[in-house]
């Protein structure tokens, strides 16, 4: 009996202090109601003397590297700080995000891939102001640290010669095999070659930057990557360069801004794109494009070039 009575007086207790914690509940949500609306009226009022209006949302479709490289992370909060456009981005090759564009399903592309660009604007597919430059790097061409084809030692600056040797000693290789800017560039040496590499040393990804560079660190095979990506993912313990910084000037890697046509169709946010263009090419944009990875890697990951 004393047991019982000893539980019951405990579960009173317990009753007593859950209703005091229940009480002490609602005065603390309403406290904090009150400093969440108090908070809102002054982001209200800081908005309405200096922030930038909430002007809705631009798709950007992007390539893979600009995204695995760490740089839109960087930047792309500054420009809807600075504007009130809110940026989705669709990372993809370079030829799907033109696809997009044809099909009138981004409003601004930041792409890598001139040719194709060219053909872009020439199909009336971008405004009137077509192409715009916005900063360049390269390509390197990285592999395992033992290098089993032997490119470092042989020719570690000569992108044709290099993949001459990778289909002589058929060395694993991935390729993007995207359409991307980066696949594109790859084709181009293969063609300098006079070479259309096929077998099963040839493996062919279908992926973006990223994905590709992590399947050739899983399995010590060679690719073309850009240098941004490459450093940006860090994957130097089982990989290396083994090309780079051909005089020919053929792993030269540049990007350029399109608005996409707005007579497309009636959704296009053919103002946030402009806005955006004409922000990524600004004096202050193009500085911290240019200062992007200094502090990191010593250096830019990208030399801005807008003129």
């Amino acid at each position: 009996m004393k047991k019982l009575w000893a539980i019951l007086g405990i579960c009173a207790l317990t009753l007593c202090a859950c209703g005091q914690k229940a009480d002490d509940l609602k005065e603390t949500k309403a406290e904090t109601a009150e400093t969440v609306e108090t908070a809102q009226t002054g982001e209200t009022e800081a908005a309405g003397t200096g922030s930038a209006e909430d002007k809705g949302t631009l798709i950007l479709a992007t390539t893979t590297s600009t995204k695995d490289s760490g740089l839109l992370d960087e930047i792309l909060p500054v420009f809807e700080e600075a504007t009130g456009y809110q940026v989705d981005v669709v990372s993809v090759g370079s030829g799907e995000a033109m696809k997009m564009g044809e099909n009138g399903e981004a409003d601004v592309l930041l792409v890598h891939s001139p040719a194709a660009e060219k053909a872009f604007i020439e199909g009336g597919h971008a405004d009137e102001d077509g192409r715009k430059d916005v900063m360049y790097n390269d390509f390197v061409l990285v592999g395992p640290k033992d290098d089993p084809a032997g490119i470092q030692a042989e020719t570690p600056a000569d992108a044709v010669k290099a993949f001459q040797i990778l289909s002589e000693t058929e060395s694993a290789f991935i390729s993007r095999s995207d359409e991307s800017g980066t696949h594109k560039k790859e084709l181009s040496i293969w063609e300098k070659c006079g070479i259309e590499p096929s077998g099963e040393w040839y493996v062919e990804a279908g992926a973006g930057m990223g994905a590709v560079l992590e399947m050739a660190n899983e399995t010590l095979a060679y690719t073309l990557s850009d240098r941004a990506t490459w450093l940006n993912l860090g994957l130097d313990g089982d990989l290396t360069i083994v090309c780079e910084k051909d005089e020919s000037g053929i792993l030269y890697n540049q990007y350029g801004v399109i608005c996409v046509n707005p007579e497309k169709n009636d959704v296009i946010n053919h103002e946030g794109a402009k806005a955006f263009q004409d922000w990524i090419t600004s004096e202050e944009t193009q500085s911290l494009i240019g200062e992007y990875g200094t502090e990191k890697y010593g250096a830019p990951l990208f030399t801005p070039n807008a003129q």
